[in-house]
């Protein structure tokens, strides 16, 4: 089922000239009142997703060190979280080899928690994904979080690439597969054949990740943290949430539900600005609208595309805050009330990693993060 978001509008500008393309595809969230007198802005744990975006003119080793000094930068900031998803077959994402990246990252931070976000669990063994965080966690204990989901992370090439057949590994799998990976990173059992070395009892914190239902039923039948797409399928995210929170059992991991969600954010010092900067995301999901996905593009101030192009990539944004710091400050704090989740995992894919870099450190400083000291306090939690 999709539903519009109650919290959106289309803002109304003149029919499609040069500069209404940007602010007739963005929705934006209505100016709520909001009289609550604590910020959630200030109490909700942020965190960030990155897929090492190539650069237009860039080259997956300016990914790896683009992505190593983000992470650096979060941390000093106090986001708590640097997960990094699996993609294949895009010229533009060089996050496809996760786990290594995963490592790379931790190797060169100290305190903030490094991850997935996620593993697509179909693709890999079981057993080659816990003895690949198991290795992780041993190398960098108390700071490695295990997302799963269950797309692809690619198209059917892709997909017959890794799994060499188009049977299973879907929702029929997905369950069973969860279930051998949970065993593995477990307390060893009398008679258990096959154990993960290094990964048996390591019991590395494990999210589910989803753009549906699917995923969010699951992980409350489990009792597990549950972190849905809304960087890219926010019409689900609030049908998502109300299932995940209706149906959770309590577990020995959690006595109540724990939910992430994913958000597009640009912070910028003008709305104009900021809008201006965001035709970078717009422009790499309509490349995948139109099968020619590739390297980050430069932002435009005009972007070529049809009506049914812009209708199609808008609604992938329609819970996206990008403006200046005021602008963010009030359309995060009716996201947060209206959704009301734990945590929210930033997605902010910019051209020039300085925007990028500056965008995050004003949002750090809207919502008031915790310094180094205070992150590494907390960064076990």
């Amino acid at each position: 089922m999709f539903v519009v978001l109650p919290w959106v509008r289309e803002e109304m500008t003149p029919p499609r000239t040069a500069s209404s393309h940007r602010f007739r595809l963005v929705l934006h969230l209505v100016d709520m009142p909001n009289h609550e007198t604590v910020s959630r802005l200030e109490t909700t744990p942020l965190s960030i997703l990155d897929l090492a975006h190539i650069r237009r003119g860039g080259t997956a080793a300016d990914a790896f060190r683009e992505s190593l000094d983000l992470a650096q930068h979060a941390e000093q900031w106090g986001y708590k979280r640097f997960w990094l998803a699996e993609h294949h077959n895009i010229s533009g994402v060089a996050s496809s080899a996760t786990a290594v990246l995963i490592a790379h990252v931790a190797q060169g931070t100290s305190s903030i928690r490094v991850g997935s976000g996620g593993i697509m669990l179909p693709n890999h063994a079981p057993l080659v994904i816990a003895e690949q965080f198991g290795t992780l966690e041993t190398l960098f204990p108390g700071r490695i979080d295990l997302g799963l989901g269950r797309a692809p992370g690619g198209d059917f090439a892709v997909m017959r690439a890794l799994r060499k057949s188009m049977q299973g590994g879907g929702h029929e799998d997905f369950p069973a597969m969860l279930e051998e990976l949970r065993g593995y990173l477990a307390e060893a059992q009398a008679g258990q054949l096959v154990t993960a070395v290094p990964g048996v009892g390591t019991n590395i914190p494990i999210w589910l990740l989803g753009s549906s239902g699917f995923s969010a039923a699951l992980a409350a039948e489990l009792g597990l943290p549950f972190a849905f797409a809304g960087h890219f399928q926010p019409d689900n995210l609030l049908p998502a949430l109300d299932i995940y929170r209706r149906s959770f059992k309590p577990s020995a991991i959690l006595d109540r539900p724990h939910a992430m969600t994913g958000v597009p954010v640009i912070v910028a010092e003008t709305d104009e600005e900021a809008q201006y900067l965001a035709s970078t995301p717009q422009q790499m999901f309509l490349n995948l609208i139109r099968n020619h996905p590739g390297p980050l593009p430069p932002p435009v101030r005009e972007i070529q595309w049809s009506d049914a192009e812009e209708d199609a990539v808008g609604s992938r944004f329609r819970a996206a805050i990008f403006g200046s710091p005021e602008t963010v400050r009030a359309k995060f704090e009716n996201f947060l009330k209206l959704t009301q989740v734990d945590e929210a995992i930033v997605v902010t894919p910019l051209y020039e990693h300085a925007a990028r870099l500056r965008s995050y450190e004003l949002l750090a400083g809207l919502a008031g993060l915790s310094r180094p000291q205070e992150a590494a306090l907390t960064a076990q939690s």
